[in-house]
């Protein structure tokens, strides 16, 4: 088995992937193109175009990650091969604090405390409680059920959603259309973890912005492409930190249709948006290289795990 390892770090990916396939001949990106030519199987993150049509005969592809919108919207990508995914090797409790940190940097009015900060103002203001914070979830695969769980433990009532019907303890689900209708209207925080898919692309645009209430926040660790930027900007109100507030209070974004996000976004000097740079479930290497591990074997023994299907994109 000859396996070739793309990603940033990637001789400490290889190291610790040889580690767990002693009988595989582990290789990097950076090895001689006559070896990367004859690699089996390719276990990549954000691979360049030229990489992926190098191996003559190849049998399948572990991505690195949980998002393959990347992977699969290359041009390089050979037709045919199967593709697994991380299921979630960690990355789910990572994204879960990012998400509990933001749910109460609103709850808790962290973000009028620091423009009453910038003003020299000292105001008091009153705590909601948790149990009147309603929180959704757009997306209930692997990590945003994780995700929900963990704000639900936290005492929120947490509302997700989903495009199939699903049964999750502790958590109110909604699925189809006019789940999502019905999500959007009592949420405060609503958190997106869908994958990027011609169905989910821009799913919140002006329309769903304008259901969710007065004051809303918006929390999206997921997929840049989720959101339609020009509504969202609309829905904040003026860029500046004179008071005048839009419809949405706030947002706290980790993910861009293009990244890095350009310097001339408005969203980089927006007073109440906070921009992360991608960094909120970063992929534990331990927990993954387990996972890419099973995943190779599986492939070597002929019976992939469920692969990923390009046609839903996910």
């Amino acid at each position: 088995m000859k396996v070739l390892v793309h990603i940033d770090g990637a001789e400490q990916w290889r190291d610790a992937l040889a580690e767990r396939l002693p009988e595989a001949e582990v290789m990097t990106s950076s090895a001689p193109a006559e070896q990367r030519r004859e690699a089996d199987y390719l276990a990549v993150w954000k691979p360049p175009e030229a990489l992926l049509r190098e191996p003559v005969a190849l049998k399948g592809i572990v991505n690195l990650g949980a998002g393959v919108d990347a992977l699969l919207n290359n041009p390089g990508l050979p037709e045919g091969v199967p593709i697994v995914k991380l299921r979630d090797a960690g990355m789910g409790e990572l994204i879960g604090d990012y998400v509990r940190y933001a749910v109460l940097h609103f709850q808790r009015d962290f973000d009028r405390y620091r423009r009453q900060q910038h003003v020299r103002q000292w105001r008091e203001h009153a705590v909601v409680d948790k149990a009147d914070w309603p929180v959704g979830v757009l997306g209930l695969g692997a990590i945003g059920a994780k995700v929900a769980a963990m704000v639900a433990a936290d005492g929120f009532p947490v509302h997700g959603w989903s495009r199939s019907a699903k049964r999750l303890s502790g958590i109110t689900c909604h699925h189809g259309d006019a789940g999502l209708e019905a999500l959007l209207v009592r949420v405060r925080t609503l958190v997106l973890l869908l994958p990027d898919t011609p169905a989910t692309r821009q799913i919140i645009d002006a329309r769903a912005l304008a259901r969710l209430p007065e004051g809303a926040s918006l929390v999206n660790p997921g997929r840049g492409t989720l959101i339609d930027e020009v509504a969202l900007l609309a829905a904040l109100g003026p860029d500046d930190d004179a008071g005048s507030v839009g419809r949405l209070r706030g947002a706290i974004l980790d993910a861009f249709p293009e990244e890095p996000l350009p310097e001339a976004s408005p969203l980089w000097r927006h007073p109440r948006v906070w921009v992360t740079p991608h960094m909120a479930g970063p992929t534990p290497l331990g927990e993954a290289m387990d996972q890419v591990a099973e995943a190779l074997r599986a492939f070597a023994a002929g019976k992939p795990q469920a692969t990923v299907d390009p046609d839903a994109g996910y």
